[in-house]
């Protein structure tokens, strides 16, 4: 699976985890829902910056995110 998809769909399982909606977590990273359906739905990438304050956000590592297993 492409790096995109599994990004973002890590993302939806750490927001549905929280019972958080997309529109939420977009209000919080500055952007429309559609931008931020966009990084769930891997159709964008996300920068240094996003990754850091969505793992906090989310209370989750970059590890949990990029699905990495040391």
């Amino acid at each position: 699976m492409e790096l995109s998809k599994i990004v973002g769909e890590n993302l939806k399982q750490a927001r549905k985890s929280l019972k958080l909606t997309q529109k939420e977590v977009a209000s919080h990273m500055l952007m429309t829902q559609q931008q931020y359906s966009r990084f769930e739905n891997g159709i964008f990438e996300l920068n240094y910056a996003q990754i850091k304050e969505l793992c906090r956000y989310l209370d989750i590592t970059p590890n949990d995110l990029f699905d990495f297993q040391p």
